[in-house]
């Protein structure tokens, strides 16, 4: 963790020059997990977001949900999910998330839900499926309100994955590493896809069956 210190470090300049910076910044203080930390005992924020394109820097957020893991287990009061308001429209997107324009019109600001998705995260480390994807999207938010990228502490449930399948096989299938596939390798229940709070859900449950593979004992830097 301590790289992702430095970089906070070397942002902070920027982030106090911002209007809306006791946001991150709150989620800044918040002590960072220590990399030898137990799995079992870290707090976790399992997150999912649908797009209008796979492309950051000309798709927007269209939603995004959320659940909660704690002493190794899904809080399901935690669950959440969110519409923003769109500036451009679902488009094309539409056939992949079955999202509509009208659903986004009483959309949140994304600055709304920026704070409340900060509020949440403090003191977590967040979780993705294909984290690169999302933390693209996450991070041109967070530059677009604060200046700054979010620079919180993240794991992929993907790589996770990938690192357990190549320590038995050379290569792997194509659409091996997609979220059903990798839960069906753990005998997981089939969910319909692309619903940012589906998806949330059913990579909390496969991170749990991950870290059950690993053993109890398995620390953060594990699968950090």
């Amino acid at each position: 963790m301590w790289s992702l210190k430095l970089k906070r470090y070397l942002n902070k300049s920027k982030l106090l020059k911002n209007d809306f910076a006791l946001m991150l910044l709150a989620c800044w203080q918040e002590s960072l997990p220590s990399s030898s930390q137990l799995c079992r005992d870290t707090d976790f924020l399992v997150v999912d977001l649908e797009t209008s394109s796979l492309d950051a820097n000309t798709g927007e957020i269209l939603s995004i949900g959320w659940v909660e893991i704690s002493q190794g287990k899904i809080r399901l009061s935690t669950a959440e999910h969110c519409f923003l308001k769109s500036e451009n429209g679902v488009g094309n997107s539409a056939t992949i998330h079955h999202i509509r324009d009208c659903e986004l019109e009483t959309g949140r600001t994304l600055i709304d839900v920026a704070q409340h998705f900060l509020e949440v995260a403090k003191g977590k480390v967040l979780v993705f499926h294909h984290a690169p994807l999302d933390m693209a999207f996450l991070n041109k938010a967070s530059r677009r309100l604060f200046s700054v990228p979010l620079l919180l502490p993240v794991v992929d449930t993907l790589e996770i994955e990938k690192k357990i399948l190549l320590r038995h096989q050379d290569f792997l299938k194509k659409g091996a590493l997609r979220l059903g596939a990798c839960r069906d390798r753990y005998h997981l229940p089939v969910y319909p896809a692309h619903d940012a709070l589906m998806d949330a859900m059913a990579t909390a449950e496969l991170l749990l069956a991950q870290l059950s593979h690993k053993g109890h004992k398995t620390q953060l830097k594990d699968i950090y």
